[in-house]
């Protein structure tokens, strides 16, 4: 029995032994290699913490041995790149030895596609945390494999044609144009103050910020003024040309027939700002011209086409490999639907207007077809209001309304009251000057556009119907027009007092010019059409269901525009040659001051042509808005 148990004891003491001896190979065997593969994954995270800053422009965020020195010694290598970073860094393969490692990068750089492999060295610090400190260990070579210590990267870089901005007919609307850059000199002149305040006299340039720039510049550094057209330097030559420190240059820039031709649609060309080329990751750098503004920056990449880049290698002897290179491509012509002749007499028609604050604005459409013929703004250098304008339509709206009442089995020939003070729910509506028609019939009401008629009407409507009429026509639909544009909002009414307000275009309701144009337009044309503006490249679909109006309501709304003109607020546009004029005018009360300021409408249409004309801070449409319409009208209808 002794026997046996001994014999177990035995048994047990080796089975431990056994499991400790297991266990101790396990630590020998298992430790090591998690060890080794903690220092290879953190080799691996120090390569992708370079790859992430390397792309991001940032070589301060990572880990590199003798700091100071390396992110100098890459600025120097890179620095005729003008601040391109790479598009894209990968890390396809880390591989270590001890407490050395060598990363593969895959680089890829915004010229043409320029990609190749390179590789990163690693040093480790082994006895650091999880798997050691690792840092880059940067050279020249890093950033190409064929660069050696003293060489640094060179670049040329090209452009191609640009491609012009033409009209629906082909006439080019943007082409490039002879312009002369004035600019200073410094070491020329000895009287910086002086210069800067007669260039400023003469150019409409700010002069105390320009003698800043030019006590800032090298000596002989040229300090831009201002661009000119060719045909505006020449009307001040002979003021600028003599004075000391003054120095030209001559080039060429995509421009517009006039500097106030659609200046707030079309936008401007010119040298990029370090905005511009921040945005646009790489495809731009220092000294490159492109679209500063309107459709030329947002089109800039179909109009500007491919850079052509030649990237060398440039030993420290002075010696030039070339390491990559791709030539530039032509851009591309961007085709919109503007006529040239209706655009020129929208500008020229807003031009002669002295009322309101200096802000308006012109759109005018083709009522068959949709074509946006002309986006006209004052300032011409400022917003596109035309396009982008959020304002509250006033009676013009009445247009809408009246095809809301109709539905509610209003007619024309009804005896509607037009008394001067019309009260819903407590709150009181006026008539302009005191209006006070009595009673007489609706047509006469929307002649003469009496709010207090309307608001009498506005009982008959449900809280939706105002919206569903402002739909038909395209108000606030999902339309687009290859450019930023605001479509309108006919909000639902919350109360009676809001409903009373919208029938005549006052509270929650807003458009655009371009909107209350495309309203004449469908009411002109008995159907609703999409607007265009960008033919090519084509804008991408909006996928929406198209309005559906009534076309008999619609001819009846027609009209009673073309009573406005007989008879009514528009009476002006009456004696204009050509077809007979349709419109509506308009005045908006907007903002929180008593009396209320106002901004001036004017809508209609006339042969083919819709058109809608804002005049901000304008006392009335007839008085503000209604002239320069007739200005608009006179000048001509569009080329063929």
């Amino acid at each position: 029995m002794r026997a046996t148990r001994r014999v177990w004891s035995w048994v047990g003491v080796t089975a431990v032994a056994i499991a400790v001896l297991a266990g101790l190979v396990l630590v020998l065997v298992v430790q090591p290699r998690q060890r080794e593969a903690a220092r290879d994954d953190a080799a691996r995270a120090s390569a992708e913490a370079f790859a992430v800053a390397w792309r991001q422009g940032d070589l301060g965020d990572a880990m590199i041995a003798d700091r100071t020195n390396a992110l100098a010694r890459y600025e120097e290598v890179v620095a005729a790149l003008d601040g391109v970073r790479p598009h894209r860094v990968d890390v396809t393969a880390v591989v270590r030895r001890e407490d050395e490692a060598l990363a593969s990068l895959q680089v890829t750089w915004p010229f043409g596609g320029w990609t190749y492999t390179t590789m990163l060295p690693l040093a480790g610090d082994l006895d650091g945390p999880d798997g050691g400190n690792w840092t880059a260990v940067f050279e020249p070579a890093v950033v190409h494999p064929e660069l050696d210590d003293g060489d640094r990267l060179g670049a040329e870089r090209t452009s191609g044609r640009r491609g012009e901005i033409l009209g629906r007919d082909g006439t080019p609307l943007v082409s490039e144009q002879p312009v002369v850059e004035v600019g200073v000199q410094p070491s020329r002149t000895d009287d910086i103050d002086g210069l800067a305040a007669k260039l400023a006299n003469t150019l409409d340039v700010d002069g105390a910020a320009l003698a800043e720039r030019v006590r800032a510049a090298a000596p002989d550094a040229f300090v831009p003024v201002i661009t000119l057209r060719r045909s505006d330097y020449q009307a001040v030559r002979s003021e600028v040309q003599p004075l000391p420190g003054t120095v030209f240059q001559e080039s060429t820039l995509p421009l517009a027939p006039t500097r106030e031709f659609a200046r707030a649609l079309l936008g401007s060309v010119g040298p990029v700002t370090a905005e511009i080329v921040e945005a646009s990751g790489g495809r731009l750098v220092g000294g490159d011209v492109a679209g500063l503004s309107g459709l030329q920056a947002q089109y800039d990449d179909h109009l500007g086409g491919a850079r052509g880049v030649r990237i060398s290698r440039i030993a420290f002897q002075g010696e030039s490999d070339e390491l990559f290179s791709a030539p530039a491509t032509d851009g591309a012509d961007l085709v919109l639907t503007l006529d040239l002749g209706v655009q020129q007499a929208a500008d020229d028609a807003l031009a002669t207007s002295t009322a309101g604050n200096g802000n308006a604005a012109l759109v005018a459409v083709d009522m068959s077809s949709g074509a946006i013929l002309a986006v006209a703004n004052t300032p011409a250098s400022g917003a596109n209001r035309a396009l982008t304008g959020r304002y509250p339509p006033g009676s013009t709206f009445k247009a809408v309304s009246t095809l809301a009442l109709l539905d509610a089995d209003l007619t024309p020939a009804e005896t509607v009251p037009c008394p001067e003070i019309a009260n819903v729910a407590g709150r009181d509506f006026r008539n302009a000057d005191g209006l006070a028609l009595g009673a007489v019939p609706f047509s006469r009401d929307f002649a003469h556009s009496c709010n207090t008629a309307f608001v009498g009407l506005s009982t008959r409507l449900e809280p939706d119907e105002l919206s569903k009429a402002g739909a038909s026509v395209g108000l606030g639909g999902a339309w687009s027009v290859g450019v930023p544009a605001f479509t309108g909002e006919v909000p639902i009414a919350k109360s009676s007092v809001e409903l009373a307000a919208a029938t005549i275009g006052q509270g929650q309701v807003l458009a655009s010019p371009l909107a209350l144009a495309q309203v004449a337009a469908t009411i002109a044309s008995g159907r609703w059409t999409e607007p265009t503006l960008v033919i090519e490249p084509r804008p991408e679909a909006v996928s929406s269901e198209a309005p559906e109006p009534d076309a008999e309501r619609l001819a009846i709304v027609r009209d009673l525009m073309r009573l406005v003109v007989t008879e009514g607020t528009a009476s002006a546009l009456a004696d204009v040659p050509g077809e007979p004029v349709h419109a509506k005018t308009g005045t908006a009360e907007y903002g929180t001051e008593v009396p209320p300021r106002t901004h001036a409408w004017t809508i209609g249409f006339q042969g083919t042509v819709a058109f809608a004309v804002l005049i901000e801070d304008g006392t009335s449409g007839t008085s503000a808005a209604v002239p320069v319409a007739e200005d608009f009208l006179l000048r001509g209808q569009p080329s063929r």
